[in-house]
């Protein structure tokens, strides 16, 4: 009997792997890429595409991660009773890619948007130095929950909106679609040098919205770039959307109100929201509290 991905239980989808820095490389004024290696990552299975999984980032002062547990029923309380001063950061990010080198060493990228201080993230990968570890909550089958972009087999085109911090998930989207694929994208950045080269074997008409300077609320000039676009030309397209939450919401409303897409094939995350920390969204996520990202949730 073969057993696949969909056969294995949820709660073995994922796993705690160590990574190991090896080196870093700036793309952009916004963007760093932290490359990491290490022997675990052997048994990890990126689903590619949006692939997300959790870092746990050490807290000020502390080269490498240190957690009490990371056994799959324990680690959470365990994190959680740690004292403020000495607890990780846990913080979702997307795989920008995974590959197996000449050398036979499995390596990772995770692209991060660098921001100042003021985030730990962003603290932590502007000092990333080689031989620095962290730990990480990551896929262990490829067919994973985590895997968010999943357009359906009678999709003609993809349309696509993606900020700054879902970029990565995009560009590793662009990269995996087949040839041929009609796609529209536009994706948000802060400066006109984060606008990257990205690769795609699919026919991508990509639009850069750079609020450098621009002057106007950030839905605002979104919303007024898509509807500039005129109209879009596909009898059942796919539209993924990711990035800060209002405006993620409100291209939505965009889709589905005024292009009148089947809200059913729109998928849209809020990796972000304006105005709240990612301690709180976090503590509402564990409580319950998150509003439903589900594409066939209600506006």
């Amino acid at each position: 009997m073969t057993v696949t991905a969909s056969d294995v239980p949820a709660a073995l989808h994922f796993r705690f792997f160590a990574l190991d820095v090896l080196r870093t490389r700036r793309l952009g004024h916004s963007f760093l890429r932290v490359t990491f290696g290490g022997e675990s990552l052997a048994d990890f299975r990126s689903g590619g595409f949006d692939q997300s999984l959790s870092l746990f980032l050490p807290p000020p002062g502390r080269e490498h991660t240190v957690l009490p547990s990371t056994d799959a029923d324990t680690w959470f309380a365990a994190w959680r009773g740690m004292p403020d001063e000495e607890r990780p950061v846990m913080r979702s990010y997307t795989v920008r890619e995974q590959r197996r080198t000449d050398g036979g060493v499995d390596e990772v990228d995770i692209d991060f948007v660098l921001h100042g201080d003021a985030s730990p993230a962003s603290h932590w990968a502007g000092r990333a130095v080689t031989g620095r570890r962290i730990l990480a909550i990551g896929p262990a089958v490829a067919e994973n929950k985590s895997v968010r972009f999943q357009p359906p087999a009678g999709a003609d085109a993809v349309w696509m909106y993606a900020d700054e911090t879902a970029l990565p998930a995009a560009a590793a989207i662009l990269e995996r679609l087949p040839a041929g694929t009609r796609v529209r994208a536009w994706f948000e950045v802060p400066h006109e040098d984060d606008r990257l080269t990205l690769s795609t074997p699919a026919g991508a008409d990509i639009a850069w919205i750079v609020r450098e300077d621009d002057g106007r609320e950030r839905t605002e000039q979104v919303l007024s770039v898509l509807r500039a676009a005129g109209p879009l030309a596909a009898e059942a397209p796919y539209v993924w959307l990711a990035g800060e939450a209002g405006t993620v919401r409100a291209t939505r409303r965009h889709f589905v109100q005024e292009r009148s897409v089947d809200r059913r094939s729109v998928r849209f995350t809020g990796y972000w929201r304006l105005g709240a920390s990612e301690e709180q969204l976090l503590a509402e996520a564990y409580a319950g509290q998150a509003p439903s990202e589900d594409s066939a949730s209600e506006l």
